[in-house]
C-alpha cells in the first residue's frame, strides 16, 4: 500500500504544481467566477504549492505527509463547495474530486487505517 501512497502523492503533488504554475490563468479566472479575492487566491495557491512540495519531499520523509494530505484534502473539499455554488458542470468538478480522494487516501495510509 506504502508504493500506492507514494504514487498518489505524487500524482496529486504534480498535477497541483502543474495548475497552479502553468494554467494560472484559468486559477485567476475561476477565483474571479466564486467571487473570492486576490488575497484568497493567493493564500490558497500558496497552500497548494507548500502541501505539493511536502507530498513530494514525504516521497523521502513520510513523517512529513500526514499534514499537507489532510490540508490538501480540505482544500479540494472547498474547492467542490465553490464548483456547487456557482452550479458548474459535473466535469469541472471531477479533478478536484479525485484530488481529494487520493489526499484522504494518502492520509488513511500514512495514519495506517488501510493495510
Amino acid at each position: 500500500m506504502e508504493v500506492l501512497s507514494v504514487i498518489a502523492q505524487l500524482i496529486v503533488a504534480v498535477s497541483v504544481l502543474f495548475v497552479w504554475v502553468f494554467r494560472f490563468e484559468n486559477i485567476v479566472k475561476e477565483f474571479k467566477q466564486y467571487e473570492l479575492s486576490d488575497v484568497t487566491r493567493m493564500i490558497v495557491g500558496a497552500t497548494k504549492i507548500a502541501s505539493a512540495t511536502l507530498l513530494i519531499v514525504g516521497v523521502w520523509y513520510p513523517s512529513l505527509v500526514l499534514i499537507p494530505a489532510l490540508v490538501m484534502a480540505f482544500l479540494m473539499l472547498s474547492a467542490q463547495y465553490f464548483h456547487f455554488k456557482v452550479n458548474n458542470p459535473w466535469l469541472k468538478r471531477l479533478p478536484s474530486l479525485i484530488f481529494m480522494l487520493l489526499s484522504l487516501f494518502i492520509a488513511a495510509i500514512t495514519l495506517n487505517l488501510i493495510a
